[in-house]
């Protein structure tokens, strides 16, 4: 008798196991949702690790490979049915132009590495003063902003303009991101490049202009279309002195070293 009580409690703690053991109906819910969810999420992280990869691959390549096209570009081709554009390389320009646009642009792009805090500060300081609006973007951002992105103005931009500056400033020579720069800014409608305006506004090659010439060219780079280097007005000729002095400071500062001299830096 003690046997088969014995025996019978056995089968109840092992009917009991079996039913705990076995799946509940939203253990086997959450199962199901979670196995294409999971699936989900693994291509997902795929495909974010496969956008990284190409858009690393992408600026690297831009280290040696002159950009062929980009959107600024592509849309004046499209406006225009024709646009002005010859690459030079930087040993070919005169270094007043390079002088001129740090001066014009971005006089600390050799002390930041793609953002000047300082300058973004002034920016917001005067704008929340309602003064004339300025801008703080570096030469390094806007070379982000016109090789890899559109003008929209949006967060969305923006940010993808901040991780596309840190990785040109991490991949990028300084001296490239100013040849660069150089060979891609519009200096009137449909003139691209500094060769390219050297010739429309000067009638001269790009290694034979005068710092004047440059500056003038610098000063008419925030509106190419509503300014002009060649027969330029009072404000753009007071802009093109103020960047000349600035160019002439910086190089006597040698604050241009590592676009004019990188081996120093």
């Amino acid at each position: 008798m003690a046997a088969g009580k014995v025996k019978s409690k056995t089968k109840g703690k092992a009917k009991r196991k079996a039913k705990a053991d076995r799946p509940r109906p939203f253990h086997r819910l959450r199962g199901a949702l979670w196995a294409p969810l999971g699936w989900v999420l693994k291509w997902l992280m795929r495909l974010v690790a496969g956008i990284v990869v190409f858009v690393v691959l992408w600026v690297l390549s831009y280290r040696v490979i002159d950009p062929p096209i980009w959107f600024y570009l592509l849309s004046e081709r499209w406006r225009l049915g024709a646009v002005a554009q010859e690459w030079r390389p930087l040993d070919l320009m005169t270094p007043d132009l390079a002088l001129a646009a740090m001066a014009a642009e971005d006089a600390r792009f050799c002390a930041h590495h793609g953002f000047d805090f300082a300058a973004i500060e002034a920016a917001l300081a005067a704008n929340a003063e309602g003064r004339r609006l300025r801008g703080g973007s570096t030469i390094s951002q806007q070379v982000a902003k016109n090789v890899f992105l559109w003008p929209e103005r949006s967060w969305l931009r923006k940010g993808m303009e901040a991780g596309f500056t840190l990785l040109i400033e991490l991949i990028w020579p300084k001296r490239r991101i100013v040849e660069v720069y150089l060979n891609i800014a519009e200096f009137d409608r449909g003139v691209f490049g500094a060769a390219a305006a050297a010739r429309h506004y000067f009638g001269r090659d790009v290694a034979d202009l005068s710092l004047v010439q440059a500056a003038r060219l610098a000063a008419v780079l925030p509106d190419p279309k509503g300014r002009a280097a060649a027969r330029p007005g009072p404000w753009t000729q007071r802009r093109a002195r103020a960047i000349a002095d600035g160019a002439r400071t910086l190089a006597a500062e040698d604050r241009a070293d590592c676009v004019l001299d990188p081996g120093k830096t």
